[in-house]
């Protein structure tokens, strides 16, 4: 009977306590909520650069930390803590521009515009079809006259900071607009054309122009830059050699060379067309 009472005292005990320790008020459903929301956006304005490369870098250094604490490391926790305590003022000097671009994203007029066009789907099998078909087009072209051309197509990575480097075009994708853009003596035929949401965003933008040892030398200043813009992000870009009028397609860092514009439409379809369809797919099954 005693033991009987001292079970049931200490059951009683610990649904108390468990009860204290799930509490949860509506204050934390909106603290969980703020909190998913700043980094969500934080992430929106990250994704694709190499900003996001050292953000989870960091991020891994804070789960060692943790882990070291965890564990009674003494030496790794010390040495730990040091990185940590510094490293406010090491993510203000590497993050600066990105800082600078989250508030201003955050104070722009538009925020909640933005916002609210993310639950829309903007991207139509059609708007695809028809960027497509203009970029293949005048690469085609592009190559029989041996203009040289270079086409940067963005996908989820923004490319808000290549953008601020080039001249602001906003016009909807043409094969002629293309065309005039890298024609020799137009003044925005130097550097690259980018083609943002089903628009020609900008031309004459400055891209990074990758380093890695081990390329072929007879590459020029175009094709690295293609290497080094999707290296970094997830876009495509599109080479036309001034030299030999050929064709490249870009991707991950990967370079193909050499290619018809049919198979450059064909890798354009697979690469943007069909990626966007499986990506609303998934949308849909996550919805349902």
């Amino acid at each position: 009977m005693y033991l009987r009472a001292q079970i049931l005292f200490n059951m009683e005990v610990l649904l108390l306590f468990a009860t204290d320790f799930i509490q949860f008020r509506l204050t934390d459903v909106i603290d969980i909520l703020l909190v998913a929301f700043i980094l969500f956006e934080l992430y929106a304005v990250l994704k694709g650069t190499t900003a996001m490369k050292i953000f989870w870098g960091i991020v891994l250094l804070f789960v060692l930390y943790k882990l070291a604490s965890f564990f009674h490391l003494s030496l790794m926790s010390a040495f730990m803590g040091q990185v940590i305590s510094v490293g406010v003022l090491a993510l203000i000097v590497l993050f600066q521009s990105e800082i600078r671009s989250f508030l201003l994203y955050i104070g722009n007029r538009g925020f909640l515009k933005k916002i609210s066009s993310r639950l829309q789907q903007r991207d139509s099998k059609g708007e695809y079809e028809s960027d497509i078909e203009a970029v293949t087009r005048a690469c085609m072209r592009m190559s029989l006259s041996k203009t040289g051309a270079l086409i940067v197509m963005v996908r989820d990575a923004p490319l808000n900071e290549i953008l601020q480097t080039g001249e602001k075009i906003d016009s909807r994708v043409s094969r002629e607009l293309i065309e005039n853009i890298f024609f020799k003596n137009s003044p925005l035929h130097d550097g690259a054309v980018v083609i943002k949401e089903h628009r020609i965003a900008a031309a004459r933008c400055i891209l990074p122009v990758s380093k890695t040892d081990g390329l072929p030398s007879d590459l020029g200043l175009r094709h690295r830059s293609a290497i080094g813009v999707t290296t970094m992000t997830d876009a495509l870009a599109i080479v036309v050699s001034e030299q030999t009028g050929q064709i490249s397609l870009c991707k991950e860092g990967t370079l193909t060379r050499d290619i018809s514009p049919i198979v450059l439409k064909q890798q354009l379809q697979a690469e943007l067309l069909n990626a966007n369809e499986e990506k609303k797919v998934k949308q849909l099954e996550v919805r349902i």
